[in-house]
């Protein structure tokens, strides 16, 4: 009889236990909700992007608040970030020659510099070529950034011809992005001998650190190939197969790089210099000024955007040059996600008569971002703007036409990630024979594309539409 009398007083008290525990687990949740909602209402961001968030933190309330404070958080304390970028310039135009420039001006962005050389690299066996040839030609330095550096055929010749610079007495400073380059930052073996020829290599944002000390939502998607900090090679093209090579190969993506020299060079070695006293966590070094002040007749405005930007300059500038625009806006990008605000402009721009063309490839390396990008563009290709579908192999160039006279070139994609949240850079270029030959180039796409966005079935178009949700962190 005691033991059965125990037995219930022992369940009595199990019950309210679990309730209990249960209950607690609740309201721990919410009010974990609470203060990240908080968080972001403190940081400013938009409805848009709260939304998304507070939506999967619903749906799956402890993962997500997780990865929220793993990647979420777009800004850091000024002691944890980076400091901001205050580019220089020796050939500042001292007339605004457009709205573009008074914009990036009035952000703290450098002006239009004059007199720069440039030649567009559109072949990824030239690329190669080049990029070789300029390692090879060398005398005194050789700094890289770049996101993606794989461990094959390609990059295996880059350090051949790296560590024998190396041997010859030139500085050689290799900096790839940890998260871009993950393979390569967690089995390390291909650099060893890099580092043992005195090449000092460094991974932007080392992934392996406790979440709130690491950075890991912000990348460094910049490329920069510079050469005596007199010579530049920069635009979408990371180090691997699929970018360039000795030989045309049928895999290869379609991309581009142009090289300059002259300011816009001085400049994009002063990103260089402040992202590798960042990540190399040494003290920043001063760029060497161009040898003299007349290159060729390029005028470029180089415009870094990203975390260590105060401000969003190149989004503020982008809507203004999509309102502006008269004529035309051709966009090239591999991955479309735009927020709501630029769907908007874009929108305007059509319904104002302007020829607005998303040339992207028909599939991406990505099946989701191909899913999410899906809901914009039939958005787009509802009120009659001209989706161009590239048939052929990946297109993962980047550039936008407004106009005749403005070439917007670079390392951002058409996403929230690039434009709000990754370390970037592009240029501006104010060259009519420069946007006369990417004109030719863009051609060469819109022949051989698809005008049309497939029917989608009722699961296929719900899935595209939730996807808006999810943009926003894509």
């Amino acid at each position: 009889m005691l033991h059965s009398f125990t037995d219930i007083f022992m369940g009595l008290i199990e019950v309210p236990l679990e309730f209990l525990t249960l209950h607690g687990i609740f309201i721990i949740g919410e009010v974990l909700i609470v203060l990240t909602m908080l968080h972001m209402l403190y940081q400013r961001r938009s409805p848009t992007s709260m939304i998304s968030w507070l939506l999967m933190m619903i749906i799956v309330p402890y993962l997500f608040i997780f990865i929220y404070f793993l990647i979420g958080i777009r800004k850091r304390p000024a002691k944890k970030r980076k400091s901001s970028l205050h580019i220089k310039s020796v050939s500042e135009s001292a007339v605004k020659i457009n709205n573009i420039d008074g914009i990036l001006r009035s952000n703290g962005i450098a002006g239009v510099s004059e007199y720069n050389s440039f030649e567009l690299i559109k072949d990824s066996v030239k690329a190669y070529n080049i990029l070789i040839d300029e390692i090879d030609n060398a005398s005194k330095s050789i700094s890289i950034s770049t996101y993606v550096f794989k461990n094959d055929t390609v990059t295996k010749k880059i350090i051949e011809h790296l560590i024998e610079k190396a041997a010859q007495g030139v500085q050689v400073r290799l900096l790839i992005d940890s998260l871009g380059s993950y393979k390569l930052y967690f089995f390390q073996g291909p650099l060893k001998r890099l580092r043992k020829a005195g090449c000092k290599v460094h991974f932007f944002m080392p992934l392996l650190r406790l979440p709130y000390q690491n950075n890991i939502n912000l990348r460094n998607h910049r490329k920069i190939y510079l050469f005596d900090e007199t010579t530049l090679i920069t635009g979408g093209m990371n180090l691997s197969n699929e970018y360039m090579g000795p030989t045309k190969k049928a895999y290869q993506w379609e991309d581009i790089l142009f090289k300059t020299q002259g300011d816009a060079t001085y400049q994009y070695s002063q990103i260089f210099e402040a992202d590798w006293a960042y990540a190399y966590g040494s003290p920043l070094r001063a760029s060497t000024l161009p040898h003299k002040k007349l290159y060729g007749d390029a005028s470029i405005q180089v415009v870094p955007s990203g975390p260590d930007i105060e401000g969003d300059a190149l989004f503020e500038v982008l809507i203004s040059a999509i309102n502006s625009a008269t004529e035309r806006i051709w966009i090239v990008t591999p991955y479309f996600l735009p927020d709501e605000i630029l769907m908007h402009a874009l929108k305007i721009a059509k319904h104002r008569g302007v020829d607005i063309k998303l040339i992207t490839p028909k599939q991406s390396d990505h099946i989701i971002a191909d899913i999410s990008r899906s809901s914009y563009m039939r958005e787009l290709e509802e009120i009659g703007i001209d989706l161009v579908l590239y048939n052929g192999k990946i297109l993962h160039a980047k550039a936008i036409l407004f106009d005749s006279d403005t070439l917007m070139i670079g390392s951002v994609n058409i996403d929230n990630r690039s434009l709000l949240l990754n370390y970037e850079v592009v240029s501006f270029v104010y060259s009519k024979s420069i946007i006369s030959e990417i004109e030719e180039w863009t051609d060469r796409f819109i022949a051989n594309a698809e005008r049309q966005m497939p029917i989608a079935s009722k699961p296929r178009r719900i899935a595209e539409n939730f996807m808006r949700i999810l943009a926003p962190q894509l």
